[in-house]
């Protein structure tokens, strides 16, 4: 399995477990095309959502309500 970026270990910290369970996967397909960045969608306070966004270069994350 490819190694996160130093980024998206650090997007991480500090998360709980239902929200790394949630968005890391999205990280590691990142990390294996290294083609783009994570968009991480935040509807408080049930809903979260991870993709692969074309618009966000490779080792970035960016959070966005939905």
């Amino acid at each position: 399995m490819s190694e996160l970026p130093a980024t998206y270990v650090k997007y991480l910290q500090g998360r709980s477990a239902e929200f790394i369970d949630t968005v890391r996967p999205v990280l590691l397909q990142s990390a294996a095309d290294a083609l783009h960045g994570v968009r991480v969608a935040i509807n408080e306070p049930h809903e979260l959502q991870a993709h692969l966004d074309e618009t966000v270069p490779f080792g970035e994350i960016v959070e966005d309500v939905d």
